[in-house]
């Protein structure tokens, strides 16, 4: 079936945004599945992932972040507006190397934060754009795909594209805040001998895990974008 000069229709474009839900898929029962599965692995020191943030901050010299708990799972952040480490249920009050992981993390963000890690700078400047780009983004491609005869569509097309770009870029630039993030964590529980070597390379496996869910999801966007590309440029040749 074809509306105007674009195609809504089983082409082998589809193939894209199958292979970026499969891999999205995949990282996310990936992540699930190690944070399980190490969450059963008590840490020697004993400490929960609360204890383990707070000592963390302290010993990167954070006075001004505070760590509260969060219901959820695996709904853990850090909040540069509030400045929180916010923990979930299954982080918060567990002695688990999974969670202690998890929480250091989150005190990684703070690190950067502090540090004005330029990455995590350039993220938070883009929320703005990416959070106006992501509502609108679709709409107008879609209505530009419509309006394809017409110098009109064109250009809300091409808008539109632009918009979607920019969260694609957005991700893009989440991937070293994120794995800069697991990095200081590690380097900070191994000083700390909040965990030993082996307990290490358990939450290495959980970090790891979690930082695919990321590049699974860039990843996603990404071949959502190039099948945009492919359908507006079979269109303007039609």
């Amino acid at each position: 079936m074809y509306y105007g000069g674009y195609g809504f229709y089983w082409d082998w474009s589809y193939i894209l945004i199958i292979i970026g839900a499969v891999i999205c898929l995949a990282a996310s029962a990936r992540v699930r599945s190690s944070f399980n599965k190490y969450s059963s692995y008590r840490s020697n020191s004993g400490m929960t992932g609360a204890q383990a943030a707070q000592l963390i901050l302290q010993r990167a010299g954070i006075t001004d972040v505070t760590v509260v708990h969060v219901s959820g799972s695996l709904s853990d952040h850090y909040d540069p507006r509030k400045k929180v480490v916010a923990l979930s249920d299954g982080v918060f009050q567990s002695a688990s190397v999974a969670a202690v992981g998890i929480a250091a993390h989150e005190c990684g963000h703070a690190m950067q934060h502090a540090n004005g890690y330029l990455p995590l700078r350039l993220r938070g400047a883009m929320i703005p754009v990416v959070n106006f780009g992501s509502s609108l983004s679709w709409p107008l491609i879609i209505i530009g795909l419509f309006m394809n005869r017409y110098v009109m569509g064109y250009w809300i097309l091409e808008i539109g594209i632009i918009l979607f770009t920019l969260v694609v870029i957005f991700q893009l630039v989440t991937l070293p805040v994120e794995f800069n993030a697991s990095r200081r964590a590690v380097n900070f529980l191994e000083s700390t001998q909040v965990l030993d070597q082996n307990e290490l390379v358990y939450t290495k496996k959980v970090l790891g895990a979690a930082a695919m869910t990321y590049v699974a999801g860039a990843a996603a966007s990404i071949l959502q974008l190039l099948r945009i590309l492919l359908i507006a440029g079979g269109g303007r040749r039609n």
